[in-house]
């Protein structure tokens, strides 16, 4: 199952336009710094991870630059796809770090083949949900909602598991949505994200 949605064309295609909808919310709006326009200036990305489904519309980060000579300041909306710098798409960091205790050694190491995934990062992964995640502000605003509380310890398969989306698609887009403000430093503002899996 992992290894066809790892592959899932529609759903990368459908992150791809929850972006696109972010970023035209952002450019709509002034620059943070000056009150300038915001003008396209998208910066190349190499995600890792599916070796299938990709566009080349993952080849680039959907970010802004400010139009004013005095300022020029780059404003990266948030997003569902990239988890801020991290090389790996952000549904590839949150899955194989949530399945580690439902996979054999032989079928997680599987899939660190199949995602040209190292052991190291593995494990840098997991040490970033258990000591960075849980003392973001993101968490901290939203951890409240998820009751009984989680043990840091559990994250994220367990709060994977705590999401009401009738599927895996749904699940995982309700979680991207939540880390939609750890995905980008240089923009910080309200949104309204309407993201709705079954218009894949």
């Amino acid at each position: 199952m992992c290894h066809d949605f790892f592959n899932d064309a529609s759903f990368y295609d459908f992150l791809f336009q929850v972006d696109l909808d972010i970023a035209s919310q952002v450019q709509q709006q002034p620059c943070q710094y000056c009150g300038g326009t915001l003008h396209s200036a998208r910066y190349p990305r190499k995600p890792r991870g599916p070796r299938y489904g990709l566009t080349v519309d993952y080849q680039t980060r959907l970010s802004f630059c400010c139009a004013e000579d005095d300022c020029r300041r780059r404003t990266t909306p948030p997003s569902v796809r990239f988890l801020g710098r991290k090389v790996y798409l952000g549904v590839v960091i949150i899955l194989i770090t949530a399945l580690k205790h439902g996979l054999s050694h032989q079928r997680r190491q599987q899939l660190f083949d199949q995602l040209d995934i190292n052991p190291q990062t593995f494990y840098r992964w997991l040490t970033w949900w258990r000591e960075f995640f849980p003392a973001s502000r993101c968490w901290q605003a939203a951890r409240s909602q998820f009751m009984p509380p989680l043990n840091n310890i559990q994250l994220p398969g367990a709060l994977l598991g705590r999401f009401t989306g009738r599927d895996l698609p749904q699940r995982l887009c309700q979680f991207l949505q939540l880390l939609l403000p750890l995905s980008s430093t240089s923009w910080s503002g309200y949104l309204r994200v309407a993201i709705d899996p079954q218009k894949m």
